[in-house]
């Protein structure tokens, strides 16, 4: 598997879905044995999706690494961050494309979209932060939109702005062959504020 740096270069125009498709099938879920923290995972329709929980004080910490200040820190600590993992397997033989202002949210029966690198940023230029944190946040995330060809992979951050603990549906989008598809994960949850969900060893 290789690292696309193809959003660089091929989304710059639109792209025009030719068809839709809901593809029927159930993620697989489940609770990570080595760190406590719950995933979702899509392996249907030439994509593969991960969703991965981060704990609030993992995102705190990798951020002020970068520059935060204690306040920022919290605000996207709080903010439900998750790891997203996103691939074209090698085997489905064709692009796809993903546009995160595409996908939506679903909280209480409301659709909402995901919040994006822009809307993050004109937070933190409201807190005063900095240019270069601000920019090492914007490469932290999951790009907006990118065109992956067969074998190709990216990851990133997603934040999506709700409480620890917070749960939701999140529907997404894809195109692959100008055919557009879509996916659920149904009852996503925000990884609680809490120091480890792994009990250490000698630990009472």
């Amino acid at each position: 598997m290789r690292f696309s740096l193809s959003f660089l270069t091929r989304t710059c125009g639109p792209v025009v879905a030719l068809a839709v498709s809901t593809v029927a099938a159930a993620p697989e879920s489940g609770t990570r044995e080595d760190t406590g923290l719950k995933y979702w995972q899509w392996n249907e329709g030439g994509i593969s999706l991960l969703v991965e929980q981060r704990l609030p004080d993992q995102t705190r910490a990798f951020f002020l690494a970068r520059g935060f200040t204690s306040e920022a820190a919290n605000v996207i600590g709080d903010g439900c961050v998750f790891k997203t993992d996103l691939r074209n397997p090698a085997a489905a033989g064709s692009v796809i494309d993903y546009d995160l202002s595409q996908w939506r949210v679903v909280v209480d029966g409301q659709r909402k979209p995901m919040m994006l690198k822009d809307q993050w940023d004109d937070r933190w230029k409201a807190m005063n932060l900095p240019s270069p944190p601000r920019i090492a946040f914007r490469w932290a995330l999951l790009p907006n939109r990118q065109r992956l060809d067969p074998g190709d992979y990216n990851w990133g951050m997603s934040a999506f702005g709700f409480p620890a603990g917070q749960r939701f549906d999140l529907e997404f989008t894809w195109l692959r062959n100008g055919e557009e598809r879509t996916g659920i994960f149904q009852n996503v949850e925000c990884a609680p504020d809490v120091e480890s969900l792994v009990p250490r060893e000698g630990a009472l």
